[in-house]
């Protein structure tokens, strides 16, 4: 079963003529990911590392048939990029940009909903499959290793150190999902349980949390009543004072909700393992 990429995913580049778009198309080249182009309005007919680049997400899925977007653009322009590419048919739109409104998050995550389609993000690093060789958006390439380990987190820099303790301990992915660390993302850990659940390739699942809302709460009892598959979580903020946002814009604590405690607990009451740090994961997944 693909978990949302694989080899026969074809990405566009929303952005691709900026430094990051450029540079970030280049390394999901090298990753292996079919990357057939790149969106940029007024720069149409343009090459970037090869790639032909479009004024507009429809003249680029006409011409390459691409089916999924890795959006580079400002936060301004992020809602009306996402808008462009649903329309266009686009069925996974990885929103790497960070700073966007939540209003625009929340339109765009539901315009999703409504068209079929699925955003990642935003403010997320993307979603790598080591077996595939495919991957949208930021993630480090060196860090992966085939394998059978699912992972999800809101924490891009948390993934890349569990990521990398796992293949230094010779323990390989299936895929790494990083579903971002806004109040309103576009898809959220029950999403990635659900898939993890459902794919014969992924044998145990890691879900990487932190403080702030009840996502993870949500995903405890969704462990509870519907995976099967072993689970482990870390959370992340477990010092963090109240009221005071830390890092990511959803990571708060508020009136006593939200908490890491909170967090903890609930994945124990699942019987989910709860680490004591992110290089604890190879030591759980071998036990």
């Amino acid at each position: 079963m693909v978990v949302m990429v694989d080899e026969d995913t074809r990405v566009i580049v929303q952005g691709i003529t900026g430094h990051q778009g450029q540079f970030h198309s280049q390394a999901m080249m090298d990753f292996g990911t079919n990357v057939v182009g790149g969106v940029t309005p007024g720069k149409g007919g343009q090459e970037v590392n090869g790639l032909p680049v479009f004024d507009t997400v429809q003249s680029a899925v006409d011409e390459t048939n691409a089916n999924a977007s890795v959006v580079f653009v400002p936060a301004r322009f992020a809602k009306d990029a996402a808008f462009e590419a649903l329309d266009a048919g686009i069925e996974l739109v990885n929103v790497i940009t960070e700073h966007i409104p939540t209003q625009d998050a929340m339109a765009f995550a539901h315009y999703a909903r409504y068209k079929g389609a699925r955003v990642l993000g935003p403010n997320c690093p993307g979603v790598a499959s080591p077996p595939d060789g495919a991957k949208l958006g930021i993630l480090p390439n060196r860090i992966f290793e085939p394998g059978n380990v699912g992972i999800v987190s809101r924490s891009g820099t948390l993934t890349y150190e569990m990521v990398g303790a796992l293949t230094e301990a010779g323990i390989g992915q299936s895929t790494c999902i990083g579903i971002g660390g806004d109040p309103c993302p576009g898809t959220t850990f029950i999403d990635a349980l659900e898939m993890f659940e459902n794919d014969p390739d992924t044998h145990e699942i890691i879900l990487v949390g932190e403080i702030g809302g009840t996502a993870e709460e949500e995903a405890a009892a969704y462990v509870t009543e519907h995976v099967t598959k072993p689970v482990h979580a870390y959370i992340a903020g477990r010092s963090a004072p109240t009221g005071k946002q830390m890092g990511h814009a959803g990571a708060i604590v508020t009136r006593g909700q939200g908490t890491a405690e909170s967090k903890i607990n609930a994945f124990k009451e699942a019987g989910v393992n709860v680490m004591d740090f992110p290089t604890d994961a190879p030591e759980y997944v071998k036990a």
